[in-house]
């Protein structure tokens, strides 16, 4: 297996990995990864162990926020959500060719930032080795050292590709290696995450690779990157029986993973033109919801009783609403005439922008539902989103994360309900 040369960064991660490894083969350490029992039977240093577990808060930019919606590494920083985010999954590569590949190459490496919209207050220039959404994130770490950024491959447009990479795990994943790891920006990412929608099932695409497709994908990622690197998945939130769950091994896979986060969200929106309205991501379940399975704590609970430790699981958020127009009810089930007026695409829009044009005006299953005119929207809020952590304390989750960093107002508000 080829191993591509290391910087010092990594060489030195490594070692501390292995430290780490033998510390914790030798009982000396207590921490995320042990039981309860072979950390230590006293219950403070279980509950330390824990807390510890669920302080992750892993948020998604996008590539594309350069473009139309002007959002920029530095809008992390201002929003300060640069200090409350453990992670950023950077969003998407590609996979083509059984191969991970780049996704827009000019809004990653090349595209020129001007003093006013970096990071560090400094204009890039002609000459600089690199530049794009990678150097600024770059200047992001510098600021907050412990930030770690993961590259995301996939995604609903990107899926398809996966079927190739199915076919051979070992090379699939020495392309993905030779990618993060490029020498002209081997120090922005910690890790990998695999956005696979869905393995054996359907989503933009149909796959058929079979059930143990994503275990075998994600053996050879965690071989391939080893155990100084992060290596994560975005999964399914689909819980019903015979479901996009059951179509995958994902508590097989789950010893590969340092995490999972289920998609949470999107349970229901206008691609059902006609409704009936239900919120797109519930907590739990309530009277008239259109389809049992579709709510988070179905989901959360269905990957616990496979066998996924609930500490390798996050809780999914979304940044955004989805909406119906042609709605004369006010609460969930009415009926409709087709999704609502978005600002880049119908049905979907943005929380920053729905907190004003139309409040919510009530809660259902955990989340919030707004009525305004004949439209009618279903987001999260800081009051729902703090009803969200205390279930994911309670649940003993890993943490938190959301799609994505962009969809918050200008000084964080949502991320600041999550912290």
């Amino acid at each position: 297996m080829h191993v591509p040369h290391l910087p010092r960064a990594r060489s030195l991660r490594s070692l501390l990995s292995a430290l780490c490894a033998a510390a914790l083969g030798a009982g000396l350490l207590a921490g995320a990864g042990t039981t309860a029992a072979t950390a230590a039977p006293d219950t403070r240093a279980a509950h330390s162990a824990s807390a510890a577990a669920g302080s992750k808060v892993v948020g998604y930019f996008t590539e594309w926020g350069t473009y139309d919606r002007k959002y920029y590494v530095k809008n992390i920083e201002t929003s300060g959500s640069g200090a409350r985010l453990t992670h950023i999954n950077y969003a998407f590569g590609n996979v083509t060719g059984g191969k991970c590949a780049m996704g827009d190459a000019y809004a990653a490496t090349d595209r020129a930032y001007t003093a006013a919209e970096s990071v560090d207050g400094v204009a890039d220039t002609w000459d600089q080795p690199l530049r794009g959404n990678f150097n600024q994130l770059l200047e992001l770490k510098k600021k907050h050292p412990d930030l770690k950024i993961l590259w995301s491959f996939g995604g609903w447009t990107w899926s398809g590709g996966f079927a190739e990479a199915a076919k051979n795990p070992a090379a699939f994943a020495e392309s993905c290696r030779d990618l993060v790891e490029n020498s002209r920006w081997a120090d922005v990412f910690d890790g990998i995450d695999i956005d696979w929608e869905y393995p054996n099932a359907c989503g933009l695409t149909c796959d058929t690779s079979g059930r143990e497709a994503f275990p075998e994908l994600m053996k050879a990622l965690r071989a391939e990157f080893g155990p100084d690197y992060l290596v994560t998945a975005a999964i399914t939130a689909d819980a019903t029986a015979g479901g996009k769950i059951d179509a995958a091994d994902y508590a097989g896979a789950a010893q590969y993973v340092d995490w999972y986060n289920p998609m949470t969200y999107d349970f229901f929106g206008a691609w059902d033109a006609a409704g009936p309205t239900a919120p797109h991501s519930a907590l739990t379940s309530y009277a008239g919801i259109p389809k049992e399975g579709f709510h988070t704590s179905a989901t959360i609970a269905k990957l616990k009783g496979l066998g996924v430790p609930p500490s390798k699981l996050l809780l999914g958020l979304g940044f955004y609403g989805r909406g119906w127009t042609g709605v004369t009810r006010s609460e969930p089930g009415g009926t409709a005439t087709g999704p609502a007026k978005g600002t880049y695409e119908n049905g979907i829009e943005d929380y920053k922008v729905l907190k004003s044009t139309c409040p919510a005006t009530g809660t259902v299953a955990g989340t919030a539902y707004a009525k305004c005119g004949s439209d009618w929207w279903s987001y999260d809020t800081p009051q729902t989103i703090a009803t969200k952590m205390a279930y994911k304390n309670e649940q003993g989750l890993g943490g938190t994360f959301f799609w994505e960093l962009s969809g918050d107002t200008a000084d964080g508000e949502l991320i600041k309900a999550i912290d």
